[in-house]
């Protein structure tokens, strides 16, 4: 069974991954994995690079602003670099053989359809904001304008198959080995 796990900015995605790793489980990160591939993949390199221009890379790196710019310009945009990176992630999790996957945005990007479950973790609005507060040196400002550019929690919870809550007082250990318990790993 592949079970995927997501959550919006500050309910603590990584800090349950973190916790599934210490019961010997191995989770692929699609973040991470992009950012690899669009450093290594020299496909994705080049349907950037013809995409964006140029500029797109410095040397090996991605030029971020290059980037940025382009992504900002137009929702057009945005949608043609996740129609190059999302397919490349998606392979390469599919390659990977893992069974788990952390994906903050697993419906957006449909790699759910690659997983038989869905955990998402959550927690309150304002618990969330001060974790990405503290986490990221920004402002309460600033962390409700990312919370508005994402999917609204209570959506993820209804299209979920098992929940986590991370709300700073429920028991995370007893949640993990319940759903640990539940998909039988």
């Amino acid at each position: 069974m592949k079970i995927g796990i997501t959550g919006g900015i500050g309910a603590g995605k990584s800090y349950i991954c973190q916790r599934l790793r210490t019961h010997g489980i191995e989770i692929y990160d699609c973040d991470t994995a992009a950012k690899r591939l669009i450093r290594s993949s020299a496909e994705l390199r080049r349907q950037l690079t013809e995409l964006i221009g140029t500029d797109a890379y410095v040397g090996d790196q991605l030029n971020k602003a290059a980037v940025t710019r382009f992504l900002l310009a137009s929702k057009e945009n945005a949608q043609a670099i996740d129609a190059i990176v999302h397919p490349a992630v998606f392979r390469d999790f599919e390659e990977s053989g893992l069974q788990w996957m952390e994906s903050a945005i697993i419906y957006e990007s449909g790699i759910y359809r690659l997983v038989d479950r869905v955990v998402v973790v959550t927690a309150p609005e304002e618990v969330r904001i001060q974790r990405v507060m503290q986490r990221d040196g920004i402002s309460s400002e600033q962390v409700r304008q990312w919370l508005q550019r994402q999917w609204p929690q209570e959506e993820l919870q209804r299209r979920a198959d098992y929940e986590i809550v991370n709300d700073g007082i429920a028991d995370i250990d007893a949640q993990i080995d319940k759903l640990l318990e539940t998909y039988k790993v």
